[in-house]
């Protein structure tokens, strides 16, 4: 292709690309999400100067790494740090907005009013007929009379919540209908005889409709067309609603909330003045009691203080720590230890069946360590697993894996060692491949012995490669959440503390629980947990790091 073409060929790829990113962003912003969509646009003008400007040719090969970090480890973790220092939870899912527009859409029923109406034929469908304006003067609750019956709200989609269902939309917030001192009649559009979805239907006055009614139906028309009453919102021109309560009746609806100009509402029945509280997450009344659903709130670091200084959670969250620590540090050192250890006899060259061995001993890391777990977690049942009967017909024994604290860590450990050997054994294996076999064979000529040979030789030469791996261990088992989920869920639980926290809980596992297990679901404290988490595990590979001077070269 000549290079012309080829260039022209390159700038249509380009504009067609930068199409597509713009029509991506166009679509983040119009659903909400005016963040993501500047991040995106933000990213795609990089990557398109990276690619396109010749002064920014050397960083051609490093973006799409820089891209992965900042995608899948700067923003989580930035995200995570946010949530820290918010009140977000199951009680406060919702932002400002939306909880000011589902307070405003909740609506309540006018009990001391009602419209009758009456059913007539229409062809193949039907019409109801409403009358209003007989009982006005009667005072509905709150005070409200009649004319301030309201009606119902109906979304953008032209639906409407059902009567009684205490849920509206307050994109279209219900008015008081300013129903006249005489009666009204309203018809509503013919409608079909199969019963209706919910859905909301306008009312005209009867003359301005050109529909004469004939003949009511009869009450069993009324009973056998229910469903499809039941399902309809009547609006009226004036912008109330009622929805059927009743055989024979409708029933008016208002708005519990109505919006006042100082960005408080006012209850309509109880005159009560309820005002947000940016502090707490929710409306709250005048004497203080909150008003549901609350809202995402900005609360600072009181999520980090409360996990250290809170009896509830700062108890059990040292103790947890302790266990984690202690966990992650004696699963890298039985691992490292077995794993050297296998690594070592299988070096041995007069072993027969070295091949076979290998294959073995690797076949706990081949199998998925979830399928693992669950297999160990059967064979250490108390009554029925092959362990306890094992232990029984031989000693008379049957412990209680799962009950007991101490077994139960040793349970977990015993299954991690299972899980993380053979990684470490193929490390060393590996490693000893790249150690020339002179130095063994001078060893050999000197008389020395195994042990030697392992102390003098082999653990000096992989120690400096393997130490960076045996960190890296040390962070993931100080995360390891599918093995403490999958084989204990933590328990047995602490009996001192109201807080979900267990004897084999790790970090992780303990946020988890109080994200989702805990009464609330209390998301913020859980991601200001996972932010020390992340800080600890960072600083302790850091020392690691340090101690074992891994990163230092070797004078000579």
């Amino acid at each position: 292709m000549p290079r012309r073409q080829s260039h022209i060929l390159s700038r249509v790829v380009t504009a067609l690309a930068a199409v597509i990113a713009l029509f991506a962003v166009y679509r983040l912003y119009v659903t909400g999400s005016p963040v993501l969509a500047a991040a995106f646009a933000g990213g795609i003008g990089l990557a398109f100067f990276v690619y396109t400007a010749r002064a920014a040719y050397t960083y051609r090969y490093l973006f799409p790494g820089l891209t992965g970090i900042a995608m899948f480890i700067v923003l989580p973790v930035l995200y995570t740090m946010w949530i820290g220092l918010t009140n977000f939870s199951s009680k406060h899912l919702l932002t400002y907005e939306r909880a000011t527009e589902v307070l405003l859409g909740e609506i309540t029923r006018v009990e001391s009013v009602r419209y009758p109406f009456e059913l007539h034929g229409d062809g193949d469908g039907f019409r109801i007929v409403l009358r209003t304006g007989e009982d006005d003067e009667e005072q509905a609750p709150g005070g409200a009379t009649a004319a301030d019956a309201p009606g119902d709200a109906v979304d953008a989609a032209g639906s409407a919540t059902s009567p009684g269902s205490g849920v509206g939309s307050a994109a279209a917030p219900m008015t008081p209908p300013r129903a006249p001192r005489a009666p009204r009649v309203f018809v509503t559009p013919r409608l079909p005889l199969i019963a209706l979805t919910r859905q909301s239907v306008d009312v005209t006055p009867l003359a301005a409709s050109g529909f004469s009614p004939g003949d009511k139906l009869p009450l069993k028309d009324v009973i056998a067309r229910g469903d499809a009453i039941k399902a309809l919102t009547v609006r009226f021109p004036d912008g109330g609603a009622a929805g059927m309560e009743g055989l024979r009746e409708f029933t008016p609806y208002q708005a519990k909330y109505q919006r006042n100009a100082d960005g408080t509402l006012t209850d309509r029945k109880t005159k009560e003045r309820i005002t947000a509280n940016h502090r707490t997450g929710f409306y709250e009344k005048p004497d203080g009691a909150p008003v549901e659903p609350g809202f995402r709130a900005y609360v600072g670091d009181q999520n980090f203080v409360r996990v250290l200084t809170d009896q509830k959670f700062s108890g059990p969250f040292f103790r947890v720590f302790v266990w984690t620590a202690v966990f992650a540090a004696l699963s890298v050192l039985f691992t490292a230890a077995l794993g050297m250890l296998l690594a070592e006899l299988l070096s041995w060259e007069g072993l027969r069946f070295r091949g076979l061995y290998r294959i073995l001993l690797f076949l706990p890391y081949a199998v998925p360590s979830f399928i693992s777990i669950l297999v160990f977690k059967g064979l250490f049942n108390s009554n029925f697993g092959e362990i306890n009967l094992i232990l029984h017909s031989l000693l008379g024994i049957r412990p209680d894996w799962t009950g007991n604290a101490m077994l139960a860590r040793l349970m977990i450990l015993v299954v991690n060692t299972w899980l993380g050997y053979p990684y470490v054994m193929l490390l060393c294996m590996g490693l000893q491949k790249s150690i020339p076999r002179d130095l063994y064979e001078a060893s050999a000529l000197a008389g020395a012995g195994p042990l030697t040979n392992f102390f003098r030789i082999t653990w000096p030469l992989i120690r400096k490669p393997l130490t960076p791996l045996l960190v890296s261990s040390f962070a993931f088992n100080f995360n390891n959440f599918v093995l403490i989920f999958l084989l204990t869920r933590g328990h047995p639980d602490f009996l001192d503390t109201s807080a979900p926290a267990g004897e084999t809980d790790i970090l992780v596992s303990y946020t988890y629980r109080i994200a989702f297990d805990d009464s609330g679901q209390n998301f913020g404290l859980a991601a200001a947990i996972s932010t020390i988490i992340f800080a600890i595990v960072a600083v302790l590979s850091v020392i690691n790091l340090r101690l074992t001077r891994a990163n230092t070269e070797d004078r000579r």
